[in-house]
Order: C-alpha cells, then structure tokens, then sequence
C-alpha cells in the first residue's frame, strides 16, 4: 500500500477547493493523534502539504492495518464530499486499497438487502461505484434474459412478461392456476414483471441516465423488488402449451 503516493495524489486533487482549517477540522474529528510534519519539496501548495502530513502521519502510527485504512478511506472521502468522492474513490483503489473497506458503507448497504444473486452479478460492481442508473438497468435486463431464456420465447419486455406469464396460457406458472388466489398471483407476477419493462427498463433503455437520475435508496428499492421477481421466477415451472406440443 503506497501511501506516499496516495497523499500526493489527494493533495494534489483537493488543495483548490478547501483550506488548511477545514482539512485540520476534519482529521481531528476523525483521528485520535496530531499531524506531524512530512516535508516534501514537489509538493507546493500549503494545504496540499496539510493533507500530506495527515496521511503519512496515519501511515506511520502503530495500529491494525485495516483500522489504518478504514480512517484513511474516512478522512479522504469526508474531505472531497460528493464533488470529489468518485476521484478519491478511483486513487484508494489504483493505489492497491481493498475493495471491500474502499466501499465500505456501501457494500453493507447492498449486503443487507440480502438481494438475489443474479442482482450480485449484475449490479453489485455498478452500485459500489454510485453508478445507480446502469446498476438497475443491468439488473432489469438480466430479468429480462432470464424470463425469455426459462420459457424459450422469442418475445420481449412488456409482451414477453404480458405472454409468458399470463395465467391460462402462459408458459411459466409460478402456481398452479386451480384456484382464483392461484390465479390472481400468477397475473400479479405477470402485471409486475410487465411494468419492471414499462416503469424501469424502457426508460433506462432509452433515457440518458442524466435525464432520468435514480437516487441510492430508489436504486435499493427497485433492486429488492427484481431479486423478488427473480425468486418467483425460480419457483417458476416450465408448461409447454399446444403450439409447442
């Protein structure tokens, strides 16, 4: 782990857009220790040298090392805020920090949603990134594939789910159909695998994503709602109708 070099690369990101206060303000209220003094001749702005001071400081204190990278991912994200984050985020990581402590927060929020493991390998990398408009889109297409693949139709989006799902004639049963509760759930299925393609998909298909923003929490929300659509696409059995037969 470079620590040099992530200072001086922070530093040099940073030094326009705060102060030597703030950058004081926010180490003291994150560290239990004072800056001591690094001196570094390339380095020429006063408060990219604060920062630098912070950072070998942190990397010269005895300590776990998982601790010390925790408190240097703290520091430096709360001193970018959200202009910077994504900056800061791309040092940590190219500089060789772990991944899991570099999105720390944020995989826990997407750990705890307990979400289906097809949204894992579609969208995790996307949402750790704050990529929230193509993490849902990949994980509604995904969806998508997976509905056309179990019940080997040709069809796709809103008809695909409208067809497939449908409760006399559809391909996939996700109950057996007998009763009018049966019924009423298959058509429920198919009425939200049908407005995923309307509400999410198209317009994420077809909307540039700084046209449509998708937020954290609304990006958590929609993924929750495809991991159970996958669930029930699992619990799905394959019925052959008479055209096939």
């Amino acid at each position: 782990m470079n620590y040099q070099l992530i200072a001086i690369q922070i530093g040099d990101l940073l030094k326009w857009d705060t102060s030597v206060n703030e950058i004081d303000r926010i180490a003291r209220a994150i560290f239990n220790f004072d800056a001591s003094r690094f001196p570094n001749d390339s380095i020429t702005s006063v408060r990219a040298q604060r920062i630098y001071d912070w950072i070998m400081t942190l990397a010269a204190k005895k300590m776990n090392n998982d601790e010390r990278h925790m408190l240097l991912v703290r520091f430096c994200k709360e001193l970018a805020g959200d202009k910077y984050a994504d900056q800061v985020v791309k040092i940590l990581e190219k500089n060789g920090l772990p991944y899991n402590i570099v999105y720390k927060d944020e995989l826990n929020d997407f750990l705890n949603r307990g979400f289906h493991e097809e949204v894992h390998k579609h969208s995790r990398r996307l949402f750790l990134q704050g990529n929230y408009f193509h993490a849902v889109f990949e994980a509604a297409k995904a969806y998508n594939r997976a509905v056309k693949d179990k019940s080997r139709s040709e069809k796709d989006g809103f008809q695909l789910m409208m067809d497939v799902f449908n409760s006399s004639s559809g391909v996939l049963k996700v109950t057996k159909c007998e009763t009018e509760t049966d019924r009423n759930v298959q058509d429920g299925i198919k009425f939200l695998s049908a407005g995923l393609m309307q509400a999410i998909r198209n317009p994420t298909a077809h909307e540039p994503a700084v046209m449509w923003p998708i937020t954290k929490q609304d990006c958590l929300d929609i993924l929750s709602f495809i991991s159970f659509l996958f669930r029930q696409l699992d619990k799905a059995t394959y019925y052959a109708n008479e055209r096939e037969a």
